[in-house]
């Protein structure tokens, strides 16, 4: 199979050059040429806009921060469905909006493509080894399709349901983390007010029933959430606010865990409250 891949960024890279490892034909474009560097050794090509990755492609995977890059790529006057043959396939792996891949999924099929989306977690090193986790929404047919390529770099590759669901679930995901995040450091803080060493504590709890993903991000950090703030941030209260959006909008009230995310957000902003209304959350720092 041909493939297009868009965005090239921390985890991106690794998805890509897994894929042309894999022995695919691929075709690569992105907006800052230094990001094409660590494939100058491979057999993968450049395109000069999106419409001709497109053009060079059966499926085209994009990669990239939002919703509004999403859109930019796909139908701006040289994206990808300006040049994508009919029967073609765009995965959209960024996390953005579930309505946003339902328009972009119509806007496609005006012009013969289909569109799924498949949002993916894990992080670069996951990608690096193949085990990411792929949470893809459309039609079942579609998704076969494409799971040759996504299991290249993720295992496993879940068919979640109709187009959206893959979204949706991607946003729970990463608001469980943000949760997690918040009450790990907040047991950490706790500890060190009650004269337990925070190293140990961790140490205690990752081999406990309290162990985690995010226990052992926040026990790398040092403890607390300040190295979260700049690069992981902004992307997870992106997350955080599509998924309030999403359940506001269906009248859905998961008081826990977005009030957890909130506390675990404001703590990363330095604030003493979740912003929503709701608790407070006492900063130990």
């Amino acid at each position: 199979m041909r493939v297009g891949f868009i965005g090239l960024g921390s985890q991106g890279a690794p998805m890509a050059r897994r894929i042309v490892d894999a022995g695919h034909e691929t075709t690569l474009w992105a907006r800052r040429p230094a990001t094409l560097l660590p494939f100058a050794d491979t057999p993968a090509k450049r395109a000069a806009s999106p419409a001709d990755l497109a053009a060079a492609s059966d499926l085209v995977c994009v990669c990239v921060v939002d919703d509004a890059d999403v859109e930019e790529v796909l139908t701006g006057e040289h994206g990808v469905l300006a040049g994508l043959r009919r029967g073609g396939v765009v995965a959209v792996h960024s996390t953005v909006h579930p309505d946003t891949c339902r328009r972009l999924a119509d806007r496609a099929r005006t012009h013969g493509v289909t569109l799924i989306d498949a949002p993916v977690s894990g992080g670069g090193p996951a990608a690096a080894e193949g085990r990411l986790v792929v949470m893809a929404g459309g039609e079942p047919g579609t998704v076969a399709y494409c799971r040759p390529v996504f299991a290249t770099y993720a295992d496993p590759v879940v068919h979640m349901g109709p187009l959206g669901t893959g979204q949706l679930a991607k946003l729970l995901n990463n608001v469980l983390f943000t949760a997690n995040l918040g009450t790990a450091a907040d047991t950490l803080a706790l500890g060190r007010d009650l004269a337990i060493d925070p190293a140990a504590l961790a140490r205690v709890l990752a081999h406990g029933s309290a162990a985690g993903f995010a226990l052992d991000r926040v026990a790398a950090a040092g403890g607390t959430l300040d190295r979260f703030a700049g690069h992981a941030g902004p992307l997870l209260r992106k997350d955080v606010r599509l998924l309030t959006d999403v359940t506001q909008a269906v009248g859905a009230e998961p008081d826990i865990v977005l009030t957890a995310a909130g506390a675990a957000l404001a703590r990363m902003n330095g604030q003493q409250s979740t912003g929503n209304g709701r608790r407070p959350v006492q900063d130990r720092r």
